[in-house]
């Protein structure tokens, strides 16, 4: 039997490593969280939200088994946060829309409806005049749409807020600003990491949840993980409460509502490394995008733009488990654009993970140095010339 580690060093404060770290708490071992920045204010806090795939058809099968799995835990988790910290990560089950346009360069139609079949999702489909009805603001060329009702949304600053809060309250050790460099490895095995400043963190194990700077890291530790961070900018537009009612996602681009009537218009995909900042190119691209699909949106007003770096992968996958040949070192890391959607479920199987208990999913095609085949249709966009 496993002997479970008393002490982990999780390298990385963002969504995946805050809620694993609560989880470990609760199954009574000792986190600390080495954080390079502050707290969250990665791609954690930069996504929308959207608590589904942004087209859940194109991954295998193991991958939508996770997403379920994970999705499912959303409505206690959001109960269980809002009791305990007095925040609301303000789910809410808006439903999600794909519109069809006679210029589209793919029609996703027949795909999403085997895949919502195969996985039991339910969908509606509508016919132009129904998808008007539905949303008044779309295009009058559209020629139809799918909905899944059942897709819902948070909020991430107010998810962070909720989680970090209950950190605080559990007296989870939180180290800020604090660069990793290295391991500390004795006997082979994983035994803390070492801080630029000089510090040493000892820990019984260690896991890399570092999100776009992991692969950056497990090169200096001597490890291979292809994660690199694809930039993702969106503009936050301001409307009318309701004037948009389902999450739109389009090849183009993808529209979130929030209860306020603010709408999230995102995102662009960009090989171009760390460099920070919004583009004219890139966010002249989006707005071309809500004049053709939403033009009824076309009197929003704009309220301000930002980015984030998602942590992708060559095949759009995360990085799930322990280390082959570091005994003591795991990773759950390269969540890609399903950080939010999949952290309920990492932080549950990697904290029992780490604690003796073998996952109830088959985990082998998010393992760590698994044969992987790289795909342009989910894993890194073209790089930017």
């Amino acid at each position: 039997m496993a002997i479970s580690p008393v002490r982990v060093a999780i390298i990385g404060g963002g969504i995946i490593g805050s809620l694993t770290a609560w989880r470990l708490k609760q199954l009574g071992m000792q986190p600390v969280i080495i954080e390079r920045g502050r707290m969250g204010c990665e791609s954690s806090w930069a996504g929308a939200g959207i608590l589904c795939p942004i087209q859940p058809w194109l991954y295998p099968d193991d991958f939508s088994h996770l997403v379920n799995a994970s999705l499912a835990m959303y409505p206690e988790l959001q109960q269980e946060l809002t009791s305990l910290s007095g925040i609301s990560p303000e789910w809410l089950q808006s439903g999600l829309m794909v519109p069809f346009f006679p210029d589209d360069k793919v029609n996703h139609k027949q795909a999403a409806l085997d895949w919502s079949q195969r996985f039991q999702w339910p969908v509606a489909e509508l016919d132009a005049e129904q998808v008007h009805h539905h949303e008044p603001l779309l295009a009058g060329d559209t020629t139809g749409a799918l909905v899944w009702p059942d897709v819902a949304q948070v909020r991430n600053p107010r998810l962070l807020a909720a989680v970090h809060t209950v950190l605080q309250q559990q007296q989870i050790e939180v180290i800020e600003q604090a660069e990793v460099t290295g391991l500390i490895e004795v006997a082979d095995q994983v035994a803390g990491v070492e801080l630029a400043d000089g510090r040493s963190i000892h820990a019984d194990a260690v896991l890399l949840a570092a999100g776009s700077w992991s692969g950056r890291l497990a090169e200096a530790i001597g490890i291979s993980l292809p994660v690199q961070p694809v930039k993702g900018q969106i503009v936050l537009l301001q409307s009318e409460p309701g004037s948009l009612r389902h999450i739109v996602k389009h090849d183009s681009a993808y529209f979130v509502p929030r209860n306020d009537g603010h709408i999230l218009v995102g995102a662009s995909m960009e090989m171009v490394g760390f460099k920070a900042g919004n583009t004219v190119v890139e966010v002249q691209t989006m707005l071309n995008a809500l004049t053709r699909l939403l033009p009824g949106l076309g009197a929003a007003s704009i309220e301000r733009q930002w980015m984030g770096f998602r942590p992708g992968t060559p095949d759009g996958l995360p990085f799930l488990g322990p280390v082959p040949g570091r005994h003591g070192l795991w990773v759950a890391s390269g969540h890609y654009r399903n950080g939010v959607a999949l952290a309920p479920i990492t932080a549950h199987i990697i904290s029992r993970w780490m604690n003796g208990e073998p996952p109830e999913l088959d985990m082998s095609c998010f393992l760590p140095g698994r044969t992987m085949l790289a795909s342009d249709k989910i894993g890194f966009p073209v790089a930017a010339s």
